[in-house]
């Protein structure tokens, strides 16, 4: 009984709040024609969000999967400083780090690429969260398991391939899906750098028109455009993962 009206009273919370956000956007008298001009800047934004995105997405795992063997390697340096790269990372704000990034180190090598620094400041801050993501994954399969695969004869990398990886995929794609989605939504801060991507634009066009909802109404679909994709698809392997107990 009061599971079922704690359940009760939070759906009405949340559809109530909904209505209302709603009725709030739809009431507010718009003036798009402010904006027509810029709808090609903002396509443009849009487009180099998602190459910033998925290029940085790809190139976080492999920095993630990289810093979990390094921490699990059972070596001594690695170990260590695997583990000072991501306590590093997770405990300053990327934005400082896109700023020392790209102006400080970059800029000491002489690399200007903007998009380039960008991608590749994102891809470790959020593969420094992967890495914990996936090494929780890893550590979680019970050590009767490990010592099962053992006994039968596997060797390590076997152990790894059928009997470990395969259960920890399962239990971190919940998690991994969300922090994707966050270095979506993260590389809105390139702007920082003069990366033209999707929130810079909208700023530019809301500093040109004066017009901020219409400006920056349309980020909240473009951002779900990108976003609500990896949520279906981690739905989809997490059922193409599960196994009955």
């Amino acid at each position: 009984m009061l599971k079922y009206l704690i359940s009760t009273v939070v759906s009405v919370v949340l559809l109530t709040t909904f209505c209302f956000v709603l009725w709030v956007v739809a009431s507010h008298d718009y003036h798009w024609e402010a904006i027509r001009p810029y709808w090609g800047n903002l396509i443009s934004g849009w487009w180099v969000t998602l190459l910033v995105s998925a290029a940085a997405l790809v190139l976080s795992v492999v920095i993630g999967v990289l810093l979990t063997g390094g921490q699990l390697s059972g070596h001594r340096l690695p170990s260590v400083l695997c583990r000072i790269f991501v306590e590093f990372i997770r405990g300053t704000p990327l934005l400082t780090q896109i700023l020392i990034g790209y102006y400080l180190i970059a800029n000491s090598v002489g690399w200007d690429s903007r998009f380039g620094v960008g991608v590749v400041v994102l891809s470790c801050f959020s593969a420094a969260y992967l890495s914990e993501i996936f090494r929780g994954g890893i550590e979680s399969i019970p050590r009767s398991q490990w010592l099962s695969a053992r006994a039968i004869g596997f060797t390590g990398w076997q152990t790894y391939r059928f009997v470990v990886i395969p259960q920890a995929i399962r239990r971190v794609l919940p998690a991994s899906a969300g922090q994707f989605a966050n270095l979506i939504k993260d590389s809105s801060l390139l702007f920082v750098i003069s990366v033209h991507e999707f929130t810079m634009q909208s700023r530019e066009i809301n500093a040109n028109s004066y017009s901020t909802f219409e400006a920056y109404l349309p980020l909240i679909f473009g951002y779900f455009l990108l976003t609500f994709p990896i949520s279906l698809l981690s739905r989809y392997l997490e059922n193409r993962f599960r196994y009955e107990h």
